[in-house]
Formats: C-alpha cells, sequence, structure tokens
C-alpha cells in the first residue's frame, strides 16, 4: 500500500511539476511520510533519482513546439549544475552532523508570498515572450539564476520550478510557456548536479526511486502535453495555484512547532 501512494504521488508531481513547477511538494512529503525514520539525504536523493525523468520526459514534448535559446542555457545549465551539486554536499553534511535546514524555510517562504502578490498583480505578466535578442547583462542574469536557484535545489528544493519560472518571466522577458520549457532543462541540471553528490554516498533507495521515475514519465509527458493544449493563460493559473500550495505548506511545517 505504501509503494502504491508513494506511486500515485509520483504520477501527479511529475504532471504538475512539467506545467507550474513543484512536484515536490508532493514527492518529497509522500516520502517523509513513507520512511519517517530515515535520514533526509536519502530521501532528498530517491526524491530528486526519480522526479529527473519526468523532468526529462517533459522536455520533447516542449521542444516540438517553443524555440530555445541555446546560448541562454549554456549559461544557465553549467552554473545550476554545480552550485546543485554544493547545495546537496552541504545538505549531506548537516545531515551526517545532525543539522537541519530550519533557517531557510522562512526566507522562502517570504520569497513566495512576494512571488505571488506580484505576479497575481500583474495581469499580463508572462503573456508575452522576448523577440530581441539577449543583452549581456541578461546572461549574467542567467548564470546568476542558475547558481542560486540550484543551490536551492540541491540543498532544500520545493518550488525550484517556480521560481525558474518567475525569473524568467519577470527578469528575462518570457512568456509563461516557454518559462515553463526552459526550466525543464534547468531543472533537469540541478537535479543531475544533486545526484551526482546523492549517488556515491548511497543516499538513493533505487527499488522505490526506480517505479517512481516511471509514473513520473508518465506524469511529465502527460502534464507537457496538456501544457502545450491548453496554453499560456491555464500555465498561469497553475502556477499560481502551486505557489499558494508551496505557501501554505511551508508555514504550516514553519508555525505549527
Amino acid at each position: 500500500m505504501t509503494l502504491a501512494l508513494l506511486l500515485i504521488a509520483a504520477f501527479f508531481a511529475g504532471f504538475i511539476d512539467a506545467i507550474a513547477g513543484g512536484g515536490g511538494l508532493l514527492q518529497l512529503p509522500a516520502l517523509l511520510e513513507a520512511f519517517p525514520a530515515d535520514p533526509i539525504a536519502l530521501l532528498a536523493g530517491t526524491n530528486k533519482f526519480s522526479s529527473i525523468f519526468g523532468t526529462l520526459s517533459a522536455i520533447p514534448q516542449y521542444a516540438r513546439h517553443v524555440r530555445f535559446d541555446v546560448k541562454f542555457l549554456l549559461v544557465t545549465l553549467p552554473a545550476a549544475f554545480i552550485s546543485a551539486y554544493l547545495g546537496a554536499s552541504l545538505l549531506g553534511y548537516l545531515n551526517a552532523h545532525g543539522k537541519g535546514n530550519a533557517l531557510l524555510k522562512p526566507l522562502f517562504l517570504l520569497l513566495l508570498i512576494v512571488v505571488a502578490i506580484y505576479t497575481y498583480s500583474k495581469k499580463n505578466l508572462g503573456t508575452d515572450h522576448r523577440e530581441h535578442p539577449f543583452t549581456r547583462h541578461d546572461y549574467a542574469l542567467a548564470g546568476l539564476m542558475g547558481v542560486s536557484i540550484g543551490f536551492y535545489d540541491g540543498f532544500f528544493g520545493p518550488g525550484t520550478g517556480s521560481f525558474l519560472i518567475f525569473v524568467m518571466i519577470r527578469y528575462l522577458d518570457f512568456n509563461f510557456l516557454h518559462s515553463t520549457a526552459n526550466a525543464k532543462f534547468i531543472n533537469a541540471a540541478t537535479n543531475f548536479g544533486a545526484l551526482a553528490c546523492f549517488i556515491p554516498n548511497g543516499n538513493v533507495m533505487y527499488a522505490t526511486a526506480l517505479p517512481m521515475a516511471a509514473c513520473n514519465i508518465l506524469g511529465g509527458t502527460l502534464g507537457a502535453r496538456t501544457a502545450v493544449l491548453r496554453g499560456n493563460k491555464f500555465v498561469r493559473g497553475l502556477f499560481l495555484i502551486m505557489i499558494a500550495i508551496v505557501i501554505a505548506k511551508l508555514g504550516w511545517d514553519i508555525f505549527k512547532r
């Protein structure tokens, strides 16, 4: 029964993550509920291993309809990979020394609230897509995004896709559909970076992660197809819903103590 519930969570996590980010909000708590006595690094590694398959399965669906900027990705992906590796390494270190990430939760809760209010108040945000070339400033911002959000994903994780989408919309003139598509590449890089740390240290439960990965693939493929068919307005709506859910979950984690 436990595995069945994890597989259901993995499917819906892949579906939601492919559209608006936030799939980890379903999958990681499900793992924590199923294996409450296991180290957080082991569960985080299992989550990353399975979720990367859903992320990768969404990319071909978007690639048929969305044009990717190769230079933008060449700047962002290495930064995201390296910083996610460092974030996962720090998580492993703190886990080994019995320390947690309690200080990060209030900070990212505040950031998510700001993102939600700003996105909701700007009705036209993310409706238009950039038609002009990237500048050096844009590429510098892309690299900074990869470093900061990549580290966050390796160390903590919830809402990573949502942060990526928001930054690309607000500061790089992407629309929701294009930002979601590009976020899949960057999120894959952060997952690979984190796994480069988790796997050698034995922090993946393959017997659980592999069947969850299959469900992530199904959910990710269906989610990406849905986003392409339903369009920008649908992605924006689900993005706001997922932001609200992440805020509620983080707020509950912080204030229930």
